[in-house]
């Protein structure tokens, strides 16, 4: 269910991510980090592992998953969740691409 203060804005287009990589978003209430899987889907989570707050936009995409570069936890993309035997989670941020364009509800 969308939050009545979200709304949908452009933020980048699709190739401004890389194949398996990921763009950061600079917001100041925390970073988010775009990711674009090999089969170009986007997701979009905060920029904080949930372990010890390692930077995910600087983890190897693999799949639907991204590693964190601090200490390994894999992080599902679509939900934010850590991969068992690890629990966390990042907060997700809706996302979308129509004709090209990223778009994030914020």
């Amino acid at each position: 269910m969308k939050k009545a203060t979200e709304s949908w804005v452009r933020v980048c287009t699709l190739t401004d991510i890389p194949p398996l990589g990921s763009r950061v978003l600079a917001r100041d209430d925390g970073d988010i980090a775009l990711f674009r899987t090999d089969d170009d889907r986007v997701f979009a989570l905060l920029d904080r592992c949930p372990h010890k707050g390692g930077p995910l936009s600087q983890g190897m995409v693999h799949g639907d998953s991204v590693t964190c570069p601090l200490h390994g936890w894999q992080i599902e993309l679509a939900s934010g969740e850590a991969r068992a035997p690890d629990v966390g989670c990042a907060r997700r941020v809706p996302s979308k691409l129509e004709d090209g364009m990223v778009w994030l509800a914020l």
